[in-house]
Parts: C-alpha cells; structure tokens; sequence
C-alpha cells in the first residue's frame, strides 16, 4: 500500500489525483487499506483548516 504523503503539495488538485491513480493501479485487495487511510489524511486536514467548525 502506497500511503498518501500528506505533506507534499498540500493544495495541488493535480497530487489528489495523482494520490488516486496511484490507489486505482494497486490490486484490489489493497486499494480499501489505501483509500481508508487517504479518508483519513483529508479529514484531518478539513478539521485542522481555518474556520473548521468546532464540534
């Protein structure tokens, strides 16, 4: 599993989509652990975001 790198190219549209080929291209039994942990990379980021709302 390729985790996302969530430190390089922070706010690139283009490293997203890179981020998901990159998941796409792995076999199938792996791309659920990729994608849970890309789920987890942009919720935090989300949370940590100016203006987030405090829950």
């Amino acid at each position: 599993m390729v985790p996302p790198d969530e430190h390089e190219h922070e706010n690139d549209p283009g490293d997203l989509l890179s981020t998901l080929e990159v998941i796409e291209a792995q076999p199938l039994a792996t791309r659920a652990d990729a994608y849970d942990a890309l789920h987890d990379t942009l919720a935090r980021r989300l949370e940590a975001a100016p203006g987030a709302a405090a829950s």
